[in-house]
């Protein structure tokens, strides 16, 4: 049950929240390799199966864990080495990364968001402070919406990702309110609804498949409140 009288403030997770995230990563990655095909060849033939850009990806991703914690949960800088250790294993300039990730991360920035996502940001954003908050790398300012937020948080930008608590407790400050005065709004289980709780917050779980919770999971919570459309959360917020 939604405890309306105590929400002061909502965070958004953003990919496959408000937009789907699958078609915007192929359409990114197929532009980067087009790009790769007229400027780095060598590495466009070498990386042009999706499996090899993702093992190589995986790859980096334990070496940046491993020399650079710091930079563990930034997709960005994940995927910009990834680039130009592709680049440098097929002999091509490993200084063309830059410009290659430009490509990706223009189109990565491209969404198509659900029918139901920019009403609802613009309800609710007249009645409550809105934080984005996401682990994912994209970017307010570029997809469009940086207008209806407050603030915006990314597990890159503060250091530890969903759901640590800490980052939720860190989108209330953000927001002025305490945990409990916070709704958080995501499609991911555990990473959005089950963070969101056990920081204290209440969860309003986007479930537009309609999936099966997981009752035999013996630790998970329930989701304050169940939805398939941010529709419905404006309907039930009163928006």
């Amino acid at each position: 049950m939604l405890y309306r009288e105590n929400i002061r403030a909502i965070s958004f997770d953003l990919d496959d929240t408000l937009w789907p995230i699958w078609p915007v990563i192929q359409r990114a990655e197929k532009a980067l390799l087009t790009w790769l095909g007229s400027h780095a060849p060598m590495t466009a033939a070498l990386f042009a199966s999706p499996n090899a850009m993702r093992e190589i990806r995986e790859h980096m991703h334990d070496v940046i864990l491993k020399n650079k914690p710091e930079l563990a949960h930034n997709l960005s800088a994940i995927r910009k080495e990834s680039i130009r250790l592709a680049l440098y294993r097929a002999g091509d300039d490993p200084l063309l990364a830059d410009p290659a990730f430009d490509v990706f991360f223009a189109e990565r920035n491209r969404v198509e968001y659900y029918e139901d996502a920019l009403p609802a940001l613009k309800a609710l954003a007249q009645r409550y402070p809105l934080i984005a908050l996401s682990n994912g790398n994209a970017r307010l300012d570029w997809v469009g919406i940086a207008h209806y937020f407050q603030d915006s948080l990314s597990a890159a930008s503060f250091g530890v990702s969903k759901p640590d608590a800490r980052i939720f407790h860190e989108a209330a400050r953000l927001a002025g309110v305490k945990p409990e005065q916070m709704l958080h709004v995501g499609d991911d289980m555990t990473l959005d609804v089950q963070g969101a709780l056990k920081a204290g917050m209440q969860a309003v779980w986007l479930n537009r498949r309609d999936q099966p919770w997981p009752d035999e999971v013996a630790d998970f919570q329930a989701p304050t409140l169940e939805i398939t459309s941010l529709a419905e959360l404006t309907d039930c917020l009163g928006c």
